[in-house]
C-alpha cells in the first residue's frame, strides 16, 4: 500500500484512534486480514467470522510488527476503532485508488473471470507494473484488500468483481471505480440465487453503467458473441469495444483451432493489425478469455504483435483451473476442480476430448451449485454431452446431481460400464486406481464445494512416489 499516516487513515474510514502513541506513525506495509501475513508495517484488519474473531490475534499482529489493527473495539494495543471493519476497509481502499495515477481495469462475468484476469494482468505486465486479484478473491473483502496492494509503482490495477445479486457489482465499483469495463458472458452460474438469465444480466451491466463517459477515458469491452452483453453497449457512456469471433467484433479470432494436446490457436485481429497466437492454456473455451485481454491490452496501447506474444507465453496463475499433470507413468490429469457450472463444465469436456484423441478420456464430474429449478436439466446435458464427445468413460461422484449425470449419460446411449456413479471422492479414487493404464486422460470438475480437488490429489501421489511432471 502507498505509504499513509495512521491518523490519515483514522481520517479517511471515520475512526478513533486507541492506544497509538504516535499518529503520525505510518502503515508502509500490507493492509491484511489474516494474522500469518503480517509483516512489519503492516495494517490488520480484524474480522469477525463465524469461528474465527481476528480481535484476539491482535497483540501477536502488533509484536510481529503490524502498525496498528483495524477494529470494531479497543484491543489494548495501537488501533483505529470504526463502527463497521468492512465499511472502514472499502473506504480505505477508495481513497487509496483516488491517490493512485494507476489505470484501474476491473472486469466480471458468469464463466472465466479468474482465467481472463490472470491473461489480462500478464498481458499487461509487459507494458507496466501491474497489480491484480489473487486466485478468485472478488467480493466485498478481498477486492479492497487487492487494491490497497498497489503501490505508487502500478500502472494497471486489474481487479476481478462478482456477484451474487442485483447492486452487488455496483458496490464494488463505487468502492474501486474502474476506467476500462469488461464483462465477458451471461450464463447460468449461481442462476438458483438471481432468478434468471435476464436478472444475472442486470447485475453484469452494472459495471458498464459504473465508467466514465468516452470523453474522460471510459471504455466498455464487451463480448460480441453473447446478445445478453452486446446489449449492455445501450447501458453505458463509455466508447465501446466489441470483441468475439463474430465479424463484427474490433478484436477478433479468425482461423480457431485445437493443437493435437488441446491447446488453442487462432490468427489475433485488432483495429492497428494481426498476430497468430498459440496458448499454453488447454480448451477452446481460452480463445473467448485471450481475446477479452486483447482487447484491453489494444485500448491500452499494446500492438497486435506484443499482445499475440504475452497471450502465447501466459500461463495458468490460479490453482485447480485445468492444470494438466502427466504422471511418470504416462496418465495425465487435470485437475479443474476449483468451480463448476454448466458453461465451463461443457467447455472442459470439449478440451478433455481434444487432449484425448489416441486414447482414453474418463470424466470425473461431480455436483454443479446454484442451478436452482435448471439443476435436473443442466446436469443431464451435460451427462449426455459426455457421451456425444465420445468420453471413454464417466464417473459421477456424490448424490441427487451426481446420479442426474450418470443418468442423461445411461440415456444418451452410454450403457454398461461407460458411465458410473459413485457415492463419495474415495470411491471415486479407489475405481481409478483399479483402471488407468498409461495414456489416459483424467478430466476431474465439479463445484468448490464438492471438494473433489482431493480425487485429483490422490491420483497424482497413486504410484509416483509423490513426483509428478508437470508440464
Amino acid at each position: 500500500m502507498i505509504a499513509l499516516s495512521l491518523a490519515e487513515i483514522a481520517a479517511v474510514v471515520g475512526g478513533q484512534t486507541h492506544d497509538i502513541p504516535d499518529p503520525s506513525a505510518e502503515v508502509t506495509g500490507p493492509v491484511v486480514r489474516d494474522s500469518r501475513e503480517v509483516v512489519p508495517g503492516s495494517l490488520f484488519v480484524a474480522f469477525v467470522g463465524e469461528r474465527v474473531d481476528g480481535h484476539d490475534y491482535a497483540a501477536a499482529v502488533v509484536e510481529a510488527g503490524a502498525a496498528a489493527v483495524l477494529a470494531s473495539r479497543p484491543v489494548g494495543v495501537p488501533a483505529i476503532v470504526v463502527d463497521d471493519v468492512q465499511t472502514a476497509l472499502g473506504a480505505l481502499a477508495r481513497h487509496v485508488v483516488q491517490k493512485l495515477g494507476a489505470t484501474l481495469v476491473a472486469l466480471t462475468g458468469s464463466a472465466g473471470k479468474t482465467s481472463t484476469k490472470d491473461l489480462v494482468a500478464q498481458v499487461l505486465r509487459r507494458k507496466a507494473p501491474t497489480v491484480f486479484t489473487p486466485g478468485s478473491l472478488n467480493n466485498e473483502i478481498g477486492l479492497p484488500l487487492t487494491a490497497l496492494s498497489a503501490t505508487e509503482e502500478t500502472k494497471f490495477l486489474v481487479l476481478e468483481m462478482g456477484a451474487r445479486g442485483i447492486g452487488h457489482i455496483r458496490y464494488l465499483a463505487d468502492l474501486t471505480p474502474p476506467k476500462i469495463g469488461l464483462v465477458l458472458n451471461v450464463g447460468t452460474a449461481h442462476i438458483g440465487e438471481f432468478g434468471g438469465r435476464e436478472q444475472i444480466a442486470q447485475a453484469k451491466g452494472e459495471l458498464v453503467e459504473s465508467l466514465p463517459p468516452a470523453g474522460e477515458g471510459g471504455v466498455a469491452i464487451l463480448n460480441a458473441d453473447d446478445p445478453l452483453v452486446r446489449a449492455m453497449a445501450s447501458r453505458t457512456k463509455a466508447k465501446v469495444v466489441f470483441f468475439g469471433e463474430s465479424g463484427e467484433a474490433d478484436v477478433r479470432a479468425e482461423n480457431v483451432r485445437l493443437t493435437d494436446s488441446g491447446q488453442p490457436a487462432f490468427s489475433l485481429h485488432t483495429p492497428s493489425g494481426c498476430s497468430d497466437v498459440t496458448m499454453r492454456l488447454y480448451g477452446e473455451h481460452h480463445v473467448s478469455n485471450a481475446l477479452a485481454a486483447a482487447a484491453v491490452a489494444h485500448e491500452l496501447g499494446m500492438s497486435a504483435e506484443e499482445i499475440a506474444t504475452a497471450l502465447s507465453e501466459a500461463g495458468s496463475l490460479s490453482r485447480w483451473r485445468m492444470e494438466v499433470t502427466e504422471r511418470p507413468d504416462g496418465v495425465t490429469i487435470v485437475n479443474d476442480a476449483y468451480n463448476a457450472n454448466p458453461e465451463s463444465m461443457r467447455a472442459a469436456l470439449r478440451a478433455l476430448a481434444a487432449m484425448g484423441k489416441g486414447g482414453r478420456t474418463w470424466a470425473v464430474l461431480g455436483k454443479m451449485a446454484e442451478l436452482g429449478d435448471e439443476a435436473l436439466a443442466e446436469h443431464d446435458a451435460v451427462g449426455r454431452l459426455a457421451v456425444r464427445l465420445n468420453v471413454g468413460k464417466l464417473v459421477a461422484v456424490g448424490g441427487r446431481e451426481a446420479a442426474w449425470l450418470q443418468l442423461g449419460a445411461y440415456n444418451e446411449g452410454s450403457w454398461g460400464e461407460e458411465s458410473v456413479h459413485v457415492s463419495d471422492a474415495q470411491a471415486a479414487v479407489d475405481l481409478l486406481r483399479s483402471e488407468l493404464r498409461p495414456g489416459d486422460v483424467v478430466l476431474v470438475k465439479a463445484s468448490r464445494s464438492v471438494g473433489l480437488e482431493s480425487v485429483a490429489q490422490a491420483l497424482l501421489a497413486t504410484g509416483t512416489e509423490g513426483e509428478v511432471a508437470a508440464r
